[in-house]
């Protein structure tokens, strides 16, 4: 959700991979909370944080304490900006399919609200990312 709300609302301007600690397979609801915000998803494979070898990163955030723990490991002495956004695992949520929806919607609510906070002033300030 992360990558996609970041492309979404900054494009080119701003580089963005996303990964996770675990390969899986794209989730459902994830497409269906996205397609609410008219952000289309369909089309993404999952990463681990092992793909992602593109090099040097600014900022990575993590989610979860085990992704942060991963990160600060694998950044090593990198001056890499490695910053922590708890968020709740909505895919813990049972309950009916509109009670696990809403875990989405307020995950993705507060990811779309932290993005624009933290990368909207970096961009206001003429950040134009790497090289």
């Amino acid at each position: 959700m992360a990558e996609a709300i970041t492309r979404a609302h900054f494009g080119n301007s701003i580089y963005t991979a996303s990964a996770g600690i675990r390969a899986g397979n794209p989730d459902p609801f994830v497409e269906v909370v996205m397609d609410e915000l008219n952000i289309d998803i369909h089309n993404r494979q999952p990463k681990t944080l092992e793909d992602l070898n593109e090099g040097f990163f600014d900022l990575v955030v993590t989610l979860s304490p085990t992704a942060h723990h991963v990160a600060l490991e694998m950044a090593g002495v990198d001056a890499t900006e490695i910053e922590y956004w708890p968020s709740a695992d909505p895919t813990v949520v049972q309950g009916s399919r509109e009670r696990m929806l809403d875990a989405y919607r307020d995950v993705r609510d507060r990811l779309l609200e932290r993005i624009l906070s933290r990368l909207g002033d970096t961009i206001d300030k003429g950040w134009k990312g790497p090289g």
